[in-house]
């Protein structure tokens, strides 16, 4: 609350500055009158004005007696326990304003009789003022003529006010039921789509429009199962779903027929287990195929009983083969004698996986690639998880083995886009198959022109490399995609529906292609797959906002040539999906539908039961599905793995199948 004290007699001059800015209003209020308000101004002694007073709280609580003038004191007014008062009263909820008078004389009884305000108060003493936060007191010198007309337009003013007041409360008012609703009423935009609409919206409009016009206009195979799909979608006619998504499954008459209950394993596994378990207690491989070797080393690297003494197993006399996907376990002292005293001239596959500081360059050059031949029958490398691994190492490995085929490099964190194109120099005519995923310092731009040199290449793993775009992509498929049999794009998140627009136009024989966590695609992407690319046998989709309906329109147009497919994480699979995997994907081998949980028992057991040849389902965060799904499906021989406490170790293959380098072509010697 805030007091002006205005009192005296005669002429005098009122100054009131009221600045306040309530939250919600961008305007600031503020009045003044003073020597222009009043026609006849008297001369104030400034002394008058430096006489401020404030009215504080005694100890006890009441009220200090504000000063009195003397007699003496000339020109000044007499200040009494009753004067006029113009109180402003401001606080959150309400702010109005009183005048509050007992001035001396009879004009005042005259305003008074009148009602010219009738919130006009007279105070009788201070005590009755209320709370007082601030008291200003301007004294003006007094006079013995003051007219009622100058009372009047004091008064006609602070009614002004008080109405200026009045709308500003409304416009608050208003302001705070707007702030009320707006959290329910708004829709919220996801920031790169909001980005996108606010800084580039022609580009929005354009790619909008050209995606209806591809879904209205196209005959493609794909848009007719579009359509027919959202003709049989209860949705689309206005039907309500049922919780189960409308589809109707009866269980299989024997229980518990086959989800549960394991066959007995193969002698030849059996056997494979009790040596892996004592692999410490083993002398010679002799006479052991390569396969058997491969399958045994798996096994032992598994249970993590891969020692240097296996290794050395694995590498005495002149193998074909050397495969060890893990060697966390190894040191380079281990490495370095091993390789040392083996026999190259026959070797066509070494696989030293996860080797991390244990295999440098000088390991590597002194060991391996002695000379410029020194591996001549060598086709195969994996040095997956070379941390040590340099462009200097790599540079002298290819140069030693001018047969490579298939190269791979994931996870080796100092190799360049120098390296590559050395590799690409040397291996141009036979290089077929290159794994660089997760190499994050080779720039795909730089390395691009020596990639369009591999007319042979059938697979590229570029994953996680972050400046992998699209024209990256459209580029190489321009090139190599005529023999393009497997492409891996996962975590390239640059990537748009135009990068695949040019796979689907250019890569016509494409097996293998993985788009895991790609955020930017659209509908627009599995068409063109779908249109183009439909011998694709193994397809990952993992983590993406692909509707249900386009899915279920692309296993229509191309589902009986998949033996593997996840779709990991995408929420909008459904009914339509499950239906197009039991009607389309009979030869489906390998299925991952890890939370995807608008999938229910009913859904699950028509497909598990239509999919004849589905061997692994991965369901991984379903916690919809119950004992009624996984003891009422028909399907004998499927594994279902992720449901309930059961130890991951004993489906490390199912989960992570182990697949041989130059699977799409047979391996060939110079």
């Amino acid at each position: 609350m805030t007091a002006i004290n205005l009192f005296g007699k005669g002429h005098g001059i009122l100054n009131l500055d009221l600045n306040r800015q309530p939250d919600g209003c961008d305007s600031e209020l503020g009045f003044q009158f003073g020597d222009n308000f009043l026609e006849k101004q008297t001369e104030i002694d400034q002394s008058v004005y430096s006489e401020i007073r404030t009215t504080e709280n005694n100890p006890d609580g009441s009220l200090r007696k504000r000063r009195r003038y003397s007699s003496g004191e000339k020109g000044k007014a007499k200040v009494d326990d009753c004067v006029p008062l113009i109180v402003i009263e401001d606080s959150e909820d309400n702010l109005s304003l009183e005048l509050g008078q007992n001035p001396v004389g009879k004009e005042s009884e005259k305003i008074n009789s009148n009602n010219i305000w009738p919130q006009i108060e007279v105070e009788s003493s201070l005590k009755n003022m209320g709370p007082v936060v601030e008291h200003n007191f301007f004294e003006a010198e007094a006079s013995d003529s003051e007219s009622e007309q100058e009372n009047v337009k004091a008064v006609e003013f602070l009614l002004d006010l008080r109405e200026e007041v009045r709308k500003r409360e409304e416009r608050e008012k208003y302001h705070e039921i707007a702030r009320y609703h707006a959290p329910r009423l708004a829709r919220s935009i996801p920031d790169e789509e909001f980005y996108r609409r606010k800084y580039h919206p022609e580009e929005t409009n354009v790619v909008v429009k050209e995606a209806e016009d591809e879904f209205q206009d196209s005959d493609s195979p794909f848009c007719v199962a579009m359509i027919m799909i959202k003709k049989r979608n209860p949705s689309s006619s206005g039907q309500k779903k049922s919780p189960d998504g409308g589809l109707k499954w009866v269980p299989s008459k024997v229980s518990g027929s086959g989800a549960v209950k394991r066959g007995v394993p193969p002698l030849l596994e059996h056997s494979l287990n009790v040596l892996a378990k004592n692999s410490e207690a083993m002398v010679s491989l002799e006479h052991v195929p390569d396969f058997l070797r491969h399958k045994l080393s798996r096994m032992i690297c598994d249970k993590g009983k891969m020692d240097a003494s296996f290794v050395e197993l694995l590498a005495r006399g002149s193998p074909t083969e050397i495969r060890v996907k893990n060697c966390a376990q190894l040191e380079e002292d281990d490495l370095t004698k091993i390789l040392g005293s083996c026999n190259t001239q026959h070797l066509t596959v070494l696989q030293l996986d996860l080797s991390g500081q244990s295999l440098p360059d000088n390991v590597l050059r002194n060991n391996l690639a002695r000379s410029s031949c020194s591996l001549p029958a060598l086709a195969t490398v994996s040095l997956r998880g070379a941390l040590r691994l340099t462009d200097i190492g790599l540079t002298a490995l290819v140069e030693s083995a001018p047969a490579l085929q298939s190269v791979n490099l994931s996870h080796c964190s100092l190799l360049t886009s120098s390296g590559i194109a050395a590799l690409v120099s040397c291996l141009e005519y036979t290089l077929r198959e290159l794994y660089i995923d997760h190499c994050q310092d080779i720039d795909a731009t730089v390395m691009l022109p020596a990639l369009k040199k591999l007319k042979y290449l059938e697979v590229l793993s570029v994953a996680s490399i972050e400046s992998v775009c699209d024209d990256f992509v459209s580029e190489i498929v321009k090139a190599c995609g005529t023999n393009m049999k497997e492409l891996v794009f996962a975590e390239c998140v640059e990537l748009t529906d135009i990068a695949f627009k040019a796979v689907g136009k250019n890569c016509s024989r494409l097996c293998a292609l993985d788009l895991s966590n790609l955020h930017k695609l659209t509908n627009s992407t599995l068409q063109y797959l779908a249109d183009g690319c439909q011998s694709i046998r193994s397809l990952k989709l993992h983590s993406n906002s692909f509707s249900d309906e386009a899915i279920a329109a692309f296993l229509e147009v191309t589902g009986d040539s998949l033996s593997e497919l996840s779709l990991n994480h995408i929420k909008e699979v459904g009914l339509n999906t499950a239906l197009s995997l039991g009607k389309c994907s009979r030869n489906l081998q390998s299925l991952d539908l890890s939370w995807c949980r608008r999938l229910r028992d009913e859904a699950l057991g028509f497909i598990v039961d239509s999919c004849s040849s589905l061997r692994l389902l991965k369901l991984f965060g379903c916690t919809q599905i119950t004992d009624f799904f996984l003891n009422g499906h028909s399907n004998s021989k499927v594994q279902i793995i992720g449901l309930g406490l059961k130890p991951l170790l004993e489906h490390l293959d199912d989960l992570e199948p182990q697949k041989g380098p130059l699977r799409y072509s047979p391996s060939t010697s110079l």
